[in-house]
């Protein structure tokens, strides 16, 4: 894990004063965090808060609040700020990479499509607005991202992902990861073709029981 020089974690005394879920005030601060890196220095707080609202509506404990305090636009401003300024970073280093927002994770089966939080080149940019360290269950997830893209590359002899970068900005934390040790980690030793037809027969067992 690593930091980055030029920014600072948010304070948790901030965060412990919110009324609103945590879940919510990070959500907006991503809100806010795209609106500036397309270009909205001005926050835009009640469009901001819809698009948090669109979001946290897909979790079914989601509490949508009619309006933001002060206190948690300090938060979301914050925390923004750090994002941008990490995404900036870590592209800097990588000359001619584009940015790309909401990368597509192909469906499988009755695995539905969907979308990451970044990529850039090769790399594939996972957000985590935690007060932990990422653990087994960020894992999981991206290692069945990037499983659903390697089976769709197979199949469109499209690019996978070689990096999983995890962004913490609440922390300033950040963990860089190779895939194919993630992979060879977690896998038992199998290899890239046994993994994804470990997936599409998991897959079809589903289907059938249903």
């Amino acid at each position: 894990m690593f930091s980055f020089e030029g920014i600072v974690a948010v304070p948790e005394t901030l965060i412990e004063r919110t009324q609103l879920q945590k879940a919510m005030v990070f959500e907006l601060s991503f809100a806010r965090a795209e609106g500036i890196l397309r270009g909205d220095e001005v926050a835009d707080w009640p469009e901001h808060l819809q698009s948090a609202s669109q979001r946290q509506r897909q979790h079914y404990d989601a509490r949508i609040p009619e309006s933001v305090s002060e206190g948690d636009i300090a938060i979301a401003e914050h925390a923004a700020r750090n994002l941008v300024f990490m995404l900036s970073s870590v592209q800097a280093q990588r000359s001619g990479t584009v940015l790309e927002q909401s990368p597509v994770i192909p469906g499988l089966g009755w695995v539905a499509s969907g979308n990451g939080d970044f990529a850039l080149g090769s790399m594939l940019i996972e957000v985590k607005h935690t007060e932990r360290n990422f653990g087994s269950g960020d894992f999981r997830q991206v290692m069945m991202y990037w499983l659903l893209k390697y089976a769709r590359s197979i199949e469109n002899e499209g690019d996978v992902w070689s990096e999983i970068l995890f962004l913490n900005p609440r922390r300033n934390a950040a963990l860089l990861l190779n895939y194919d040790k993630l992979l060879q980690s977690a896998s038992a030793r199998l290899n890239r073709v046994e993994l994804i037809e470990l997936l599409r027969s998991a897959v079809s067992q589903e289907v059938e029981r249903r």
